[in-house]
């Protein structure tokens, strides 16, 4: 067995103010032999709302019910883990500009937002510690930024794609979340931190499938928007909003994204994903999605009034 816990992420609710709620409140564990009713699941979700509605963040910074106040941005990879490569360029260092210009039009043109990084230089952080600066910082949104590539013998794929956490729906998607989960094994002690999790291995993914997540609806939204600006507006090839079972993505308790920014592996696209032109409208994008997001969720606080 992967973990001795089986991890409760809450049912898919329809209406926001229960993903603003919950994005606050831990994941529930419970014992992985204990078989709960969806009913259970909701009452149970409920009561943890209650508990913790005396010290809820929301009240302590005063907090609209909708809101998007706090946004960490994670550009994949860095250090002794460099990503994939292309001829000229490395993973590492195009997701970490993008984070970088990302972060700064947010700043910029969203001032009341806070922008947290989990890396701004050529550093090593693991998996885990990504999350976890997310956790930690009690953010609203969460944004991995990578780079796509492919076999040598494969490189005319290009296009973009935004990944959410959920169920693999093909051989491809499972291929990429291995890939981007594979930096687990540099890190140190990886076996008892995740528990006996390999990336490597096709049942370690199994336990991906036991989990509904809670932001599954807002995570979606953002990523088709992301995707949407993309294609519309940078005029990049649009491959979709798509489901894998990122660790990073797992770990996160707020609405998160990963973003293929491109494939490195295609020479042309490498060209536009290392240029200064490339990434600042690569970064450009990112930020229309997520001001449009931030106030499509917020409109909400005037029609609920």
């Amino acid at each position: 067995m992967i973990r001795p816990s089986l991890k409760i992420t809450y049912v898919s609710f329809s209406f926001p103010e229960f993903f603003t709620k919950l994005r606050k409140v831990n994941p529930l564990k419970i014992n992985s032999g204990t078989l709960i009713p969806r009913f259970g699941v909701l009452v149970l979700s409920l009561a943890i709302i209650l508990l913790n509605s005396s010290s809820s963040p929301l009240e302590e910074h005063n907090y609209s019910p909708y809101s998007v106040k706090t946004i960490v941005i994670d550009a994949g990879h860095g250090g002794k883990d460099s990503g994939t490569r292309g001829k000229v360029a490395w993973e590492k260092t195009i997701a970490l500009n993008i984070a970088l210009r990302l972060g700064d039009y947010i700043e910029k043109y969203l001032p009341d937002v806070k922008v947290i990084y989990t890396r701004k230089s050529d550093v090593f952080v693991t998996l885990d510690g990504r999350a976890k600066i997310a956790n930690d910082a009690g953010a609203d949104l969460f944004i991995s930024i990578h780079v796509n590539a492919m076999p040598p013998n494969n490189s005319r794929v290009y296009g973009t794609e935004t990944y959410v956490m959920g169920l693999h729906k093909s051989d491809d998607n499972l291929a990429v979340a291995m890939r981007e989960n594979s930096v687990i094994m540099q890190e140190e002690n990886f076996r008892e931190t995740y528990e006996g999790f390999d990336p490597e291995s096709d049942e370690s993914y199994i336990i991906f499938d036991l989990y509904q997540s809670a932001f599954l609806e807002s995570s979606m939204k953002l990523a088709q928007k992301i995707q949407d600006q993309f294609g519309n507006r940078v005029k990049r090839r649009n491959r979709g909003v798509k489901q894998a079972g990122f660790w990073v993505l797992w770990e996160t308790t707020m609405p998160s994204v990963l973003v293929e920014t491109g494939y490195i592996t295609n020479p042309e696209e490498e060209t536009f994903l290392a240029s200064e032109r490339g990434q600042a409208l690569l970064a450009s994008g990112i930020f229309r999605a997520v001001r449009d997001y931030k106030e499509e969720l917020e409109s909400l606080n005037a029609t609920n009034k």
